[in-house]
């Protein structure tokens, strides 16, 4: 399935500029960045599991906060682009 998940980590203190790179950097194992918050992860429901529970032990609760939506296998046509940055299907291997 798909899930987008978005953060915004509080970065006034350097803790919370820590966790920010920690948290970008879960999500980077997990998924694409779409956006500089937002990464489209393609999972199942274990996987989904696994991350949130990474990044809910990286967070502030007071101070951050996740939201994941979860799009499910037929995103295709939930997910619209419009715009300059280029895109890829998640489901087609990535050649380097």
């Amino acid at each position: 399935m798909l899930v987008l998940i978005t953060y915004d980590v509080n970065t006034e203190t350097a803790a919370g500029k820590a966790r920010l790179r920690k948290v970008a950097k879960q999500c980077v194992n997990y998924g694409t960045r779409v956006q500089n918050s937002v990464f489209e992860c393609l999972m199942d429901a274990a996987k989904c599991r696994e991350v949130k529970q990474i990044l809910e032990d990286i967070i502030d609760k007071e101070k951050d906060s996740l939201r994941f939506y979860y799009l499910g296998d037929k995103y295709k046509t939930k997910v619209e682009h419009i715009g300059a940055k280029i895109t890829r299907k998640l489901d087609e291997p990535l050649i380097f």
